[in-house]
């Protein structure tokens, strides 16, 4: 019989951590080596960021951007364990300095583990492509709970870039990430964005493609917080033993093919 799989988990102390902690120590195929938190964090049975490193084969990463790149380098320099990552509000030197440290260490990095969000990054993607810009806007939708820090959120973001690269242009020339005020049209091609925070909501997420005579909506709801703990497991059985490499939640799911 083989060894349950040694995990270690970051940001233990926040929601996401102890989610997955919880789950981890519940399956019989994973081990829970190891918990750890900012420095200086007080809590049971909570090890250093080096212990934990040294403990674990995968380690589970929601926490913040910074600490996230600073995790990122750290297993690089030791050459491994492998990471996954599921903070959001990266900005672009943050997520290039998470892929460079790929080259040392597989790190599957994603800003959802949802298997139906990804699901639904395809369909996005599909419906781009085949709904001309001309006719067509493209809106974002999300909304999240009250405590949550970043707009819009990760994975509308990852909605955009998909209704992006159905178009085959870069989400940055053309997203549209807020409005107030006197705006004028909305120009054509434009991909955009509204975020709500409240309560305690989840996540909501809806992508509207709409025409003069239409309106195409395609949309998830989530309901309950285990269903990203449960995807960022999938993605640390996938990525314990695999090479160094950038990956996302589409190479877990076998959506993407590396040479």
């Amino acid at each position: 019989m083989s060894q349950p799989l040694k995990i270690a988990v970051a940001g233990a102390l926040g929601r996401m951590g102890q989610a997955v902690a919880a789950m981890v120590q519940a399956d019989a195929g994973l081990s829970l080596t190891a918990r750890f938190d900012r420095p200086g964090a007080e809590g049971a049975g909570l090890v250093s960021q080096d212990e934990a490193l040294a403990l674990a084969e995968v380690v589970i990463d929601f926490t913040t951007p910074a600490a996230s790149v600073a995790l990122a380098q750290a297993v690089a320099a030791r050459g491994g364990p492998a990471l996954v990552i599921g903070s959001t509000g990266l900005d672009a030197d943050q997520a290039a300095a998470i892929d460079k440290a790929g080259a040392k260490v597989a790190i599957v990095r994603a800003g959802n583990f949802s298997l139906g969000v990804n699901m639904l990054m395809g369909l996005v993607e599909q419906a781009a492509r085949a709904l001309p810009a001309a006719d067509y806007d493209i809106e974002i939708f999300e909304a999240h709970h009250s405590r949550k820090v970043d707009a819009p959120s990760g994975t509308a973001l990852m909605l955009g870039e998909a209704a992006a690269r159905g178009r085959g242009v870069e989400l940055a020339k053309v997203a549209k990430r807020g409005r107030d005020g006197i705006t004028g049209a909305r120009r054509t091609g434009d991909i955009g964005f509204a975020s709500l925070r409240g309560g305690d909501i989840i996540g909501e997420h809806a992508v509207i493609f709409a025409a003069q005579e239409e309106i195409l909506t395609l949309s998830h709801s989530a309901r309950d917080r285990g269903l990203f703990a449960r995807g960022a497991l999938a993605a640390a059985r996938w990525a314990a033993g695999k090479p160094p490499g950038a990956y996302d939640m589409r190479d877990v799911l076998g959506f993407t093919e590396r040479r």
